[in-house]
């Protein structure tokens, strides 16, 4: 039996709320891997918000592909991994205003984005091109 889920339930899993995992690659060590808000919309791009002067940001400007990992952290374990190119650009404040309600509520994400300047933010949109998937669901 295959635990792996099928197209339409490895994409309404991913634009499900969850916090992403994102890894990028680094020369010398292994792949920065940090927690990050996301959004995505079946058969679009993932994308985050990030600084251009993170670590992040910084690392992206010399990277070619990345991963994203989304999972449940309660049983039945389920999680969505996709790598792939991406591209960058600026953070419009609708985007960061919508990012920040989506994780945060209406009330938390309108404070959070009207303390959290846009300044030198930038939309990470990744193109899925690999997918590994997990549903311990398919087990009952």
């Amino acid at each position: 039996m295959s635990l792996n889920m099928s197209v339409a339930q490895r994409q309404a899993f991913l634009a499900d709320l969850h916090v992403g995992i994102v890894s990028i690659p680094r020369q010398a060590k292994g792949p920065l891997t940090v927690p990050i808000w996301y959004d995505y919309t079946p058969d679009g791009e993932v994308w985050m918000i990030t600084d251009r002067d993170s670590i992040k940001g910084k690392l992206l400007a010399r990277a070619q592909r990345i991963s994203l990992c989304a999972q449940t952290e309660t049983a039945p374990y389920q999680y969505v991994s996709i790598e792939g190119p991406f591209t960058t650009r600026e953070t419009t404040a609708e985007e960061l205003l919508h990012m920040a309600i989506r994780y945060l509520g209406e009330v938390g994400g309108r404070a959070y984005a009207s303390n959290t300047g846009q300044g030198s933010s930038m939309v990470v949109s990744i193109t899925p091109q690999t997918w590994y998937t997990v549903d311990y669901n398919q087990l009952s």
